[in-house]
């Protein structure tokens, strides 16, 4: 099954990620990739969708899911190094999978986020992306998709 980054979200001051499930009255209601336990959070909660993530190059700034396939790449079928990792690991992980990362702008405390999420999608999801324009263009055109 894809994975849909968009409804991917990290919840700030709430550890792990969890799946958007619907609108609530006064937030949304999301499912915890982890355990599947349903919570209702507030909207004054500071939320972000993975898909809207990106990470600072020397030239330009790179979505999460191209940093997160290409952490695959580097990986192959191992995991991330661990959050608590020394920051040297982490730095010496994001050369490889990401060599123009912008030093002054993406610091170890964003990196820690990224592998923590990565080895979040990797153990729950997958890294087989929905890719946005296919799922636009399967809207626009249903039938043309079933021929």
């Amino acid at each position: 099954m894809k994975t849909d980054l968009s409804r991917i979200l990290s919840i700030s001051g709430q550890s792990g990620l969890y799946l958007y499930i619907s609108q609530a009255r006064n937030g949304a209601i999301v499912e915890s990739l982890a355990d599947k336990k349903r919570t209702a959070v507030g909207m004054n909660s500071k939320i972000t969708s993975l898909a809207d993530i990106s990470i600072y190059t020397d030239d330009e700034e790179v979505k999460l899911q191209d940093v997160l396939l290409s952490m695959k790449e580097v990986l192959g079928d191992a995991e991330a190094p661990s959050a608590k990792s020394k920051p040297e690991d982490l730095k010496a992980l994001f050369e490889k999978a990401l060599p123009t990362y912008d030093r002054d702008r993406f610091y170890v405390s964003h990196m820690k986020k990224v592998v923590e999420w990565y080895n979040a999608l990797k153990k729950y999801a997958s890294f087989d992306f929905v890719n946005p324009e296919e799922e636009h263009a399967e809207q626009e055109n249903p039938a043309e998709q079933e021929a």
